[in-house]
This record gives structure tokens, sequence and C-alpha cells, in this order.
């Protein structure tokens, strides 16, 4: 069994800076790409940015120059260090993370999800 688990959500006032965590934990044998999405209330889920297992990084249009993934293998962990943070990018914020388990079933496992709320 595999879980994902995300913290660092909350309430910040526009300009403040935000680091959401995500925590993979279970019967993981790899890990591959991680990846942050958001969605907002009444609108579809989508990327913010993704990490592969070697490092390189690929950013949504919105969100380049203040956000940066990054990632802990030793700790199965991937960040997100959000800075100058909008109104707009209030959203509940999701992290992935495609893996093999130890059971070599390969997959794609989401976490629960961390409300972001930016006040103006």
């Amino acid at each position: 069994q595999v879980q994902l688990v995300e913290s660092g959500g909350g309430l910040v006032q526009t300009g403040g800076s935000l680091r959401l965590s995500c925590a993979a934990s279970g019967s993981i044998f790899s890990i591959g790409a991680m990846g942050w999405y958001r969605q907002a209330p009444g609108k579809q889920r989508d990327l913010v940015a993704v990490i592969t297992s070697s490092g390189g990084t690929n950013y949504a249009d919105s969100v380049k120059g203040r956000f940066t993934i990054s990632r802990d293998n030793a700790k199965n962990t991937v960040y997100l260090q959000m800075n100058s943070l909008k109104p707009e990018d209030t959203a509940v914020y999701y992290c992935n993370a495609l893996l093999q388990t130890l059971a070599a079933s390969r997959g794609l496992y989401w976490g629960q999800g961390t409300q972001v709320t930016v006040s103006s």
C-alpha cells in the first residue's frame, strides 16, 4: 500500500510565501517523476510543476519565476516553494508520483490535497 501525504498549505496574504511538502510512504520500490497540480473551485485540475527522478523540472507559465519544485529522493519527498503568491494561486494543491511498488506494480498515485488560500 502506498500513501502520498501533503502538508504546508494555509492562508497567506498577497506577496507572501508558502512551502508545500508531499511525502510518499509504503511499499515503494522506486519513484519516477513527481509533480504538483492545483484545482480551483469550478475549474479543472492543472499542472503546476513536475520534477523527474534526475532533477529535471517543468513549470506552468503562470508560476515560472515564482514557484520552485524540488525533491529529496532519500526521503521520498517532493516540495513546492511558492513565492510572490497571488489571489489567483488560490486552489487545492495535489501532489502525484509515478512509482513502482515492491510488488512490481507501476502506477500514478495522488495525495489527498492541501488548501492554499491567498488573500488580497
